[in-house]
């Protein structure tokens, strides 16, 4: 694939709002996990939360699209001057050229669990539930689409813990057959009952800040986020802005919710990530794990990384920074990979203290300082949907 440069990204977390805290964590190993206080949540578990989403108000035109899910989004939005970079776009490019391609989860599942403890003596839903705006999965892209109004081509991915990787892949495959010229994309998933119930019914909620990689890991912690990205054209960029090189996507569909044990579709898609970019596994300077925490995930993602890279390359997981944020993990992550590039370090993985002498890849716990080229991200979902980026600078691409 042509690289496509990276305009603008940013990203809200627990960790904080936009880029500036979010560097200071990823060099500090300062968490956002924190005890589980959310809604009426009653569960041993830590959760990464961002502050401030119930107090934020979406603009009175959009009133309709509210819900924790948007308010989120708003929240996104307005950090690191993301809205005006998308202006920019809109000048050079038109509204009706510049697509979104959003990916979630749960979107704003919350908003119907409130809704169903109002139901009437028939259980008839409130009138004023607008299950389209709110709850609807495309909801998060016909909101990000309305609010920097935007007319191009619009699309939500829910494809589990891969969605927002996957936007990725989506939106560079509509800039190359000329759909839209810029893309939007990015990721929102917050919290919701479901999600914490329904991952405690699966036994995957760890009672402690998930420890990827650790010979005691024993579960995920769940968090929210908002990121989002700029994609444009090389021609529309600077030779020193950041790039995406390469994507790979694959779907093992070897479980319902268990991976490949021996991580075959995780594999394939790293070596697409790597074949699309024109690249070989010895390119690859650092690799933002999946590695959410569970037993068998981080088996499985170690087996694939060890096959495809032996142990010549550092990696971690930052889930034990932000938690793992579902349907948003794969932006978040990838503008976790694009900051370690600007920035040239590694980031720290806290939360891991004795690596699991079972696992073999080169797994970096405090980070710190390294000349990074070019960086892969990973995001594994549910029913074995897989997805690779691969990020660099357009003067280095191959």
């Amino acid at each position: 694939m042509r690289p496509l440069a990276l305009a603008a990204y940013t990203m809200t977390s627990s960790l904080g709002r936009g880029l500036t805290p979010t560097r200071e964590a990823l060099r500090t190993g300062r968490s956002g996990l924190a005890e589980c206080r959310f809604e009426t949540a009653n569960l041993p578990t830590f959760v990464g939360e961002i502050a401030g989403v119930d107090a934020q108000s979406l603009p009175p035109a959009l009133a309709a699209f509210d819900c924790r899910n948007n308010r989120a989004a708003e929240i996104g939005l307005q950090q690191d001057g993301f809205i005006e970079a998308v202006a920019a776009a809109v000048r050079r490019h038109g509204a009706g050229r510049v697509g979104v391609v959003m990916g979630t989860s749960t979107a704003g599942i919350l908003q119907t669990e409130l809704a169903y403890r109002r139901r009437d003596g028939e259980g008839a839903l409130p009138a004023d539930f607008d299950y389209r705006r709110t709850h609807n999965t495309y909801s998060i892209a016909d909101y990000v689409r309305a609010r920097l109004g935007l007319t191009g081509p619009a699309a939500a991915i829910s494809t589990a813990c891969s969605s927002s990787a996957k936007a990725f892949a989506s939106a560079a495959r509509w800039i190359a057959s000329g759909l839209c010229d810029a893309a939007v994309v990015g990721g929102v998933d917050t919290l919701c009952l479901t999600t914490l119930y329904g991952f405690d019914s699966l036994q995957l909620l760890s009672q402690a800040p998930c420890r990827p990689y650790d010979a005691a890991r024993d579960g995920i912690s769940i968090g929210e986020a908002a990121a989002f990205a700029l994609l444009v054209r090389a021609e529309d960029a600077s030779p020193d802005a950041l790039a995406l090189l390469g994507t790979g996507e694959s779907c093992d569909a070897y479980h319902m919710s268990s991976p490949h044990p021996e991580g075959a579709g995780a594999r394939m898609a790293m070596e697409g990530a790597l074949a699309t970019a024109g690249l070989d596994p010895r390119d690859i300077d650092y690799v933002n794990l999946h590695g959410t925490g569970t037993p068998s995930n981080d088996a499985a993602e170690d087996r694939a990384m060890t096959a495809l890279f032996m142990d010549g390359v550092a990696c971690n997981s930052t889930k034990g920074l932000t938690g793992h944020t579902l349907g948003a993990a794969g932006a978040v992550e990838a503008i976790v990979s694009l900051i370690a590039l600007e920035e040239g370090f590694v980031p720290s993985s806290p939360g891991t203290r004795s690596l699991d002498p079972k696992l073999r890849a080169r797994y970096d716990i405090g980070g710190g300082p390294r000349p990074l080229s070019r960086v892969l991200s990973n995001s594994f979902g549910f029913g074995g949907s897989n997805c690779s980026l691969a990020f660099g600078r357009l003067r280095d691409a191959a």
